[in-house]
């Protein structure tokens, strides 16, 4: 990762991250590495990562270290299905080290491949517990991303019930929540369209204005209208 540091990108990445100050993404370091580069890094070399690396690497105050060690752990829980006692080691790892999954494409790039894949045959609480009681936004957003793999599966409630606990909380709710509960539901709603049309029914005027737009961006437009319009 160091020898393909890139300092021409990190403004830029800098920028798009929102690493300013008084930003979601203050303090973090980039080195200019684009995501393709890491993944072709990650591939090169998981086999041979261990839990001591990517110790190292999750708590590198550089941003694409900390997305390569989270790809990693992704690649050796994916190739571990024969081997429970490895995949739940590496969500105890993920989850022992949520402090540093501090940005939404760390969340987004890992969680339901980890969390998601993991619970798919087991009981849930914990995600109900990060979404309710994280203490980041990040945990949050962890607890409404990692249903997508319920999603995949075609198994909704979940995304539902995640989704009406963040409508329960004390407003403002922090933009990237909003954003990210509206996607989850969207994703639903390419499952049944009906039932998200039903959900939002009676939602859609005591939603905040970003959920509701990213979760009814492909209903048809008139019903994008009629729900925008409900006071």
């Amino acid at each position: 990762m160091l020898a393909v540091a890139d300092a021409s990108q990190v403004a830029g990445l800098m920028r798009f991250f929102k690493c300013g100050k008084g930003e979601y993404g203050e303090g973090d370091r980039f080195l200019g590495i684009k995501v393709p580069t890491t993944r072709r890094i990650v591939k090169e070399c998981w086999r041979e990562t261990g839990f001591d690396e990517l110790e190292c690497c999750i708590t590198s105050p550089y941003h694409e270290v900390r997305l390569a060690a989270l790809l990693t752990l992704v690649e050796i829980f994916k190739h571990a299905r024969k081997e429970p006692d490895l995949r739940q080691r590496c969500v105890a790892f993920y989850l022992a080290h949520t402090d540093y999954v501090n940005n939404w494409d760390l969340v987004d790039l890992s969680c339901y491949h980890l969390l998601g894949e993991w619970l798919i045959d087991k009981e849930r609480s914990l995600l109900y517990g990060l979404a309710d009681q994280g203490k980041s936004i990040w945990e949050q957003r962890i607890g409404i991303v990692s249903t997508m793999q319920f999603i995949r599966k075609g198994q909704l409630d979940d995304t539902y019930a995640i989704a009406q606990r963040f409508l329960d909380k004390p407003q403002p709710l922090h933009d990237l929540l909003q954003k990210a509960v509206g996607w989850l539901l969207r994703e639903a709603g390419k499952r049944d369209e009906a039932r998200l049309q039903a959900w939002l029914a009676s939602r859609a005027c005591i939603m905040p204005r970003t959920m509701l737009r990213y979760a009814i961006e492909r209903l048809p437009e008139a019903d994008r209208l009629r729900l925008l319009q409900q006071k």
